[in-house]
């Protein structure tokens, strides 16, 4: 046996036996262990690696179970005779064709010309993760979401979430959606007026696919999500720039005249944080009543209100049906989880079912039952208690560093939130600020992907006390105002 297929890194997340297990599952796969070769002993096993030989056993019997490996009583574990292979080996390589088609001209879409965000994979092992959308997983309820999966892989619920939904969801979440979240934000809609998505972009998407041409005019906020802006611009060009002040989407009637569709985050402008107030939601809904076009509404991050109760969401305000509202769980459990929801008239909702099910069917069904365990048994709620004492400590926390930093603060969130958005001096570069913090293990968010403009303002960032511990706010905002000292 190779010892190479058999090195394992302490370091890496997985545990020493899943790494032993994946080394096996390679070999095995490649055919360096051919079927009918013996496996080291356990014992041998152990001693070469230098770990404990009761992880090899149970590594060595996972294997077993699974169809790779069979013991026998004298001579240890053997590579199954019909254990799976690649035919083609496990170095084979691509050759090189002799003849190359050019796929520029195949490819109707171009995707290369979008301003993102960009989240380095590694990003937790940077000293002062600035980070938005990521999680702090020393907050997160570990013990209780496990308890809540093996939960919905019980033999009760695994009939239901194993099979296929088809145009449909899991009862269980979309019921919780309709009687609690929904409610909290003043919307109350029957459970087949809630669609659940792969996250709130999917949302978006969804609604974009459905509703935009070539021709419809659409309004964005100046700055606003990335990614809708990017959404929007592949569909059509005739895009309706909203600038923003410390209420929100400024309402120039003139631009919303021309509008067949306009997205807005009033609770939570992204990224600004503003929230919009009550007399202007109300006039944004006379507005398309009048001119005839219909809001769709990104109400993220509703959850994080610490600092004092949210207002109700714009849908709540819609006595004419012209809101579409989108929902998510990214921000409030973990973004990886990609649980988001629409809810809007039925019209919609059925058109969007349909559109989803040619793309992936529904979200993965055990994905969707853990999620309303943990939300039924309580978990959720005390999650998000957690998540406002923490947050509400590391808000205070950065507010005063950035204010004693003389670090301009453009932040108006009104009632909690994970993030502030920063302006620095006219001539400062945040691009090139974030590659030299980057190289003090300090992560800040850039603000051109922000904008609309072309070209963009240089001079603005996001920094967020999600992913950061509230001990290394502090010096973390030093090192930043050092490196805009030293470049402005």
């Amino acid at each position: 046996m190779k010892e190479i297929l058999f090195e394992l890194d302490p370091s890496l997340p997985a545990s020493l036996q899943a790494q032993l297990r994946e080394k096996v599952v390679n070999a095995i796969l490649s055919r360096a262990l051919q079927p009918g070769e013996r496996l080291p002993s356990t014992r041998s096993m152990a001693r070469h690696l230098n770990i404990a030989r009761n992880t090899v056993t149970l590594a060595y019997q996972a294997l077993a179970d699974d169809g790779y490996l069979v013991s026998h009583p004298r001579s240890g574990y053997i590579v199954n005779e019909d254990a799976p292979a690649n035919p083609l080996g496990f170095m084979e390589t691509e050759r090189e064709p002799k003849d190359k088609i050019e796929w520029g001209h195949r490819i109707h879409r171009d995707t290369g010309n979008m301003r993102v965000i960009r989240k380095p994979l590694n990003w937790r092992e940077f000293e002062f993760p600035f980070v938005y959308g990521q999680a702090d997983f020393k907050l997160f309820s570990h013990s209780e979401w496990r308890d809540c999966a093996r939960q919905a892989l019980g033999a009760r619920d695994f009939g239901a979430l194993a099979g296929d939904f088809g145009y449909s969801d899991d009862p269980m979440l979309v019921n919780y959606i309709a009687s609690h979240s929904l409610p909290q934000r003043g919307i109350y809609k029957v459970p087949e007026h809630v669609l659940v998505t792969l996250g709130a972009q999917n949302a978006l998407y969804l609604v974009a696919e459905l509703m935009i041409r070539q021709d419809t005019v659409v309004g964005l906020e100046n700055p606003s999500y990335p990614d809708i802006r990017n959404i929007v611009s592949k569909r059509t060009n005739r895009i309706e720039y909203f600038d923003v002040d410390n209420d929100g989407l400024i309402l120039d009637e003139e631009k919303l005249a021309r509008c067949n569709l306009v997205f807005v985050t009033p609770s939570h402008q992204c990224p600004t944080t503003v929230t919009m107030p009550v007399d202007r939601r109300k006039k944004l809904l006379e507005l398309a009543e009048k001119h005839d076009f219909i809001v769709i509404e990104d109400d993220y991050e509703f959850e994080m209100n610490f600092l004092a109760p949210p207002s109700p969401a714009l849908k709540s305000m819609d006595e004419k049906a012209r809101v579409v509202y989108i929902g998510s769980f990214s921000k409030s459990l973990f973004p990886g989880l990609r649980l988001g929801y629409l809810a809007g008239p039925d019209a919609l909702i059925e058109e969007a079912r349909r559109l989803r099910h040619l793309m992936f069917r529904h979200p993965p069904g055990h994905s969707q039952r853990t999620a309303a365990y943990f939300m039924a048994l309580g978990h959720y709620s005390s999650q998000m208690r957690k998540l406002k004492k923490t947050f509400t400590e590391r808000h205070e926390t950065m507010a005063n560093a950035l204010a004693a930093h003389g670090i301009i603060n453009l932040s108006r969130s009104v009632f909690g939130g994970t993030s502030f958005w920063v302006r620095g001096p006219e001539t400062l570069d945040a691009d090139k600020l974030g590659k030299r913090l980057a190289d003090r293990s300090v992560l800040i968010e850039p603000g051109t992907p922000f904008f609309g403009d072309e070209p963009p303002p240089l001079n603005y960032f996001r920094i967020a006390y999600s992913s950061i511990g509230q001990d290394k706010i502090e010096r973390g905002i030093e090192i930043i105002a050092e490196e805009i000292a030293r470049m402005t």
